[in-house]
């Protein structure tokens, strides 16, 4: 078995049930990352794998930026790992931002560092930021890779893992999923 996959088993932060993700899509397993991450010798241990996976693709990186709220841990263990700074963005007004006095110099080599990518649409507001200070961003990076492929936009996704889990427009759910309620865990609003 996957070790990474093992380790989010281990920490009961793979769940079942009926989910809104951020993406706006529906799906019937989500993965709560934060489980994981609490423990400190499995996030160190996840954030290493997706270091030596950023190292091995010859990616060049100054600083890891992490989307609030789940990448902002992860993001640090990465740069830990790959001896560079870690920083992350956070909405302000449903707008994705940089605040509490961090800022990027032009030229500065980025990657992303998420939990979870799903659409990558919080990866991509967090790359949005990045650019506007003149900077490259050069992969996105996650625990989970939940989308169809190995890039996204353009963009080079290295993970730790990828689980193909299914998702669901709003107006295509599954008849089990219709009469159920769904439970949104995202810090998405």
């Amino acid at each position: 078995m996957d070790r990474t996959i093992e380790l989010l088993k281990k920490s009961d932060a793979l769940l079942e049930g009926h989910f809104l993700l951020s993406s706006g899509k529906h799906s019937k397993k989500y993965i709560q990352c934060a489980k994981l991450i609490e423990n400190p010798v499995y996030c160190q241990e996840v954030a290493e794998k997706i270091a030596q996976r950023v190292k091995e693709a010859g990616i060049k990186v100054d600083l890891c930026v992490g989307p609030a709220m789940g990448g902002i841990i992860i993001a640090y263990e990465v740069a830990r790992a790959l001896g560079v700074k870690a920083i992350f963005t956070e909405r302000v007004d449903n707008i994705m931002t940089l605040r509490r006095g961090f800022d990027i110099k032009e030229g500065t080599n980025v990657i992303i560092v998420e939990d979870v990518i799903t659409t990558g649409k919080s990866s991509f507001e967090t790359v949005d930021v990045v650019k506007k200070y003149g900077a490259k961003v050069n992969a996105l990076t996650s625990i989970v890779n939940r989308s169809s492929g190995d890039e996204i936009n353009g963009l080079k996704l290295l993970s730790a893992t990828k689980l193909d889990i299914e998702t669901f427009d709003p107006d295509k759910l599954p008849e089990d999923l219709k009469d159920t309620p769904a439970v949104k865990p995202g810090s998405r609003k």
